[in-house]
């Protein structure tokens, strides 16, 4: 058990098309399970492809033209990210017609739907929504759908995406992101002053949290 009262502030720059980004969380949300640690998420945006056309990208091709994957390379780290996602209760539903789309108005949505406290179960929806169900995240009617599924007003959903209200707001975020450093999600930070990157693993996440509850003062 953590020896701080007050919630652990978690702050996790993420893309909802970054496959370690869900297998990272769901590995930390085991870790603070274990340890009993109760934390506060909060999530910002990062998009791995902010000049992803509206019409999406192969993901095969996508990553074999940005990463040089191979055919067998990419078979390959599907396997395993669909084990790791296993071991975690997430099911990644990878197929061959799988698309890399843009993610912008998800992050708008995110950002939205802050304000009526539904962010982090929109974000799980989200990510379930693309990896399991292979839905297209970047089509507002799939966007609305899920917002309604977690209890967004569908038509005020609809109207947010359609006007861009928080497209700047989104855009000046994730420059603040970029201008501290992050250039690779997840990126989780910890307390405001502690940066972790990457999917740790949930030993090694049991670890910085007992390291936490050591190092910061208890409140």
């Amino acid at each position: 058990m953590t020896q701080n009262t007050a919630p652990l502030k978690i702050d996790i720059v993420s893309d909802v098309v970054c496959p370690w980004c869900i297998i990272g969380y769901k590995q930390l949300e085991q870790a603070l399970k274990e340890t009993g640690t109760i934390a506060e998420v909060e999530w910002h945006p990062f998009e791995l492809n902010p000049t992803m056309p509206p019409e999406g990208q192969n993901l095969r091709e996508h990553l074999a033209e940005k990463y040089g994957t191979t055919p067998e390379g990419s078979r390959e780290a599907r396997a395993r990210l669909s084990q790791l996602g296993g071991e975690v209760g997430f099911t990644f539903a990878y197929d061959d017609d799988m698309r890399m789309v843009n993610t912008f108005k998800a992050h708008q949505l995110l950002t939205w739907a802050k304000e009526f406290g539904k962010q982090h179960e929109l974000k799980m929806a989200l990510f379930k929504a693309y990896f399991t169900d292979q839905k297209d995240v970047s089509d507002i009617e799939v966007l609305q759908q899920v917002a309604e599924d977690v209890g967004l007003d569908s038509a005020a959903t609809t109207m947010m995406l359609r006007d861009g209200r928080y497209a700047p707001i989104v855009r000046n975020e994730e420059q603040q992101w970029t201008s501290r450093g992050i250039h690779g999600v997840p990126a989780m930070i910890f307390n405001l002053k502690h940066l972790v990157s990457g999917a740790q693993g949930v030993e090694n996440y049991k670890a910085i949290l007992q390291q936490l509850a050591q190092i910061e003062p208890a409140s």
